[in-house]
């Protein structure tokens, strides 16, 4: 069994916990508006955790390929591919699960798709006037889909601003990380100039 500091399983505990987030906000959807901008908000934010969470996957796997600083047995190596296959499949399902909910979103917002079929049902037996009543209905709907699909934009609208802040802010972030590593290289080679030069 690997030590308790082993820095993979911590970032394994770390995903666990991600994906137990990420459940829940799913569950927490249900209580939820079916539409409008706090249902979009929500849903972006669980496909974003979904997508960080497939990269730290990723990266847990791609450690396992390796090798590690203190050995660990076959048996060992075999368990953490079990759990890494066991938690890509929940994260699997989840993403189903979440694409599944904004499917029945699009219905919701757009109306089911009428096959022609359908719209050739809807009008058999109709006179003229009955035609013009059901093209006004039509409309109406329309209207209100269109409607609906407005505040879904202006709510997308919203939501790729915040994606574009938070995103600026991450860009200032490295380049002040970038800053402070040129900062300690440079330190670093002095110090290391100055020794070498003691060290002669």
């Amino acid at each position: 069994m690997a030590s308790s500091g082993d820095s993979w399983i911590k970032e394994y505990n770390d995903a666990v916990k991600l994906a137990e987030e990420i459940s829940s906000m799913i569950a927490e959807r249900g209580t939820m508006p079916t539409s409008g901008p706090e249902s979009m908000r929500h849903a972006s934010a669980v496909r974003r955790k979904i997508t960080i969470l497939n990269t730290r996957l990723d990266s847990l796997q791609n450690i396992l390929t390796k090798p590690f600083s203190r050995p660990i047995t076959e048996k060992e190596i075999n368990r953490r591919k079990d759990l890494l296959s066991n938690l890509r499949t929940r994260v699997n399902q989840m993403d189903s699960t979440l694409k599944m909910s904004h499917s029945a979103t699009r219905d919701s917002l757009l109306g089911p798709e009428i096959k022609p079929a359908d719209a050739m049902s809807r009008t058999a037996g109709l006179d003229n006037q009955g035609i013009v009543v059901l093209q006004r209905q039509v409309m109406r709907e329309q209207d209100e889909g269109l409607e609906k699909l407005e505040e879904t934009v202006v709510s997308t609208k919203h939501i790729a601003l915040a994606v574009n802040e938070e995103l600026d802010l991450h860009t200032r972030l490295i380049d002040n990380l970038d800053q402070h590593v040129d900062v300690t290289d440079s330190r670093l080679r002095v110090f290391f100039l100055a020794n070498a030069y003691q060290l002669l």
